[in-house]
């Protein structure tokens, strides 16, 4: 049997509560004091308050997240600054220049990957990670430090941050030139994560740079979407079971087939879209009553 001590809280219609008792009938043992804090009665949530809770999650797609691409989808993208990189670096290392095929192969990778896998430069982890380097500064002297929007990107953007949609940050380039790009473009305290090249170990085909994203941002797969430019990035959001919207910046539509959306500019897409492929149903986010198994 349980005692206790409640009066009208002066500060509104909820009880405030003292002294607690409690006397263990089995054995009859004598009553027991328990605290003598005083304090409010602890605010249960109602069916209702939680219907409306799980609602505003639903229209505001907290459960969806945007993984971006920064080059060819969220920023302008000239991808012979690449190919100019590698036969920059490879007369200054005395190396054979890679060919066209070669330069195709290696899209999306990381550099170590490119010069010990692909171009079979060094086998040397110091020597991958100093060319490596000189080839970012190479990148870097050749971009300059002026960064501009693709068309339609900085729309979805602002609309996806109006509606709190979490969203992350994947690239290939090392952290210091990645935040660098972005605090340039004004997004810096846009994405709740940024995965740099430091982060993972093999860059695309391989999934695991979106992968890692969505687990620090704390999302299932199939409710991770990835915006990207290539093939190379639907490969590997569909090897991380995500969805993917390919932004035909630097190839023709018909060449992205395999992604779930292809569009030209990032404007095409509505939060609306990004719910659909994400398979956010409005069934999950109603209230389901707990029937209690002692009163059927």
């Amino acid at each position: 049997m349980v005692q206790s001590i409640a009066a009208p809280s002066i500060l509104g219609h909820q009880p405030i509560y003292g002294s607690y008792y409690f006397k263990n009938v089995l054995n009859k043992n004598s009553p027991s004091y328990l605290s003598t804090s005083i304090g409010r009665w602890p605010i249960i949530p109602s069916v209702k308050s939680r219907a409306i809770e799980l609602n505003k999650r639903a229209i505001g797609c907290g459960l969806v997240g945007a993984i971006f691409e920064l080059e060819g989808v969220l920023i302008e993208y000239n991808p012979n600054l690449e190919n100019q990189c590698w036969s920059i670096l490879s007369r200054e290392e005395g190396k054979t220049p890679p060919q066209g095929f070669v330069l195709r192969r290696i899209e999306g990778m990381k550099n170590e990957q490119v010069i010990s896998e692909a171009l079979c430069w060094s086998r040397d982890p110091r020597e991958t990670k100093r060319m490596s380097i000189r080839k970012e500064e190479i990148y870097r002297s050749l971009h300059g430090p002026v960064y501009t929007f693709r068309p339609g990107s900085e729309e979805l953007v602002n609309s996806l941050a109006r509606h709190n949609v979490p969203m992350g940050l994947v690239s290939t380039r090392p952290r210091k030139y990645l935040e660098a790009g972005i605090r340039a473009i004004g997004l810096d305290r846009v994405f709740s994560v940024v995965v740099a090249g430091e982060d993972f170990s093999r860059g695309k085909p391989d999934p695991e740079m979106f992968v890692y994203a969505g687990r620090v941002m704390g999302f299932a797969p199939e409710r991770c979407v990835v915006f990207g430019n290539s093939n190379r990035t639907v490969e590997a959001a569909r090897d991380a079971r995500m969805r993917c919207v390919a932004v035909a910046s630097c190839q023709a539509v018909y060449e992205l087939g395999a992604a779930d959306v292809v569009v030209r500019r990032l404007d095409e897409i509505t939060v609306v879209d990004l719910k659909n492929l994400a398979d956010v149903e409005p069934d999950e986010f109603e209230f389901q009553m707990e029937v209690d198994e002692d009163f059927l």
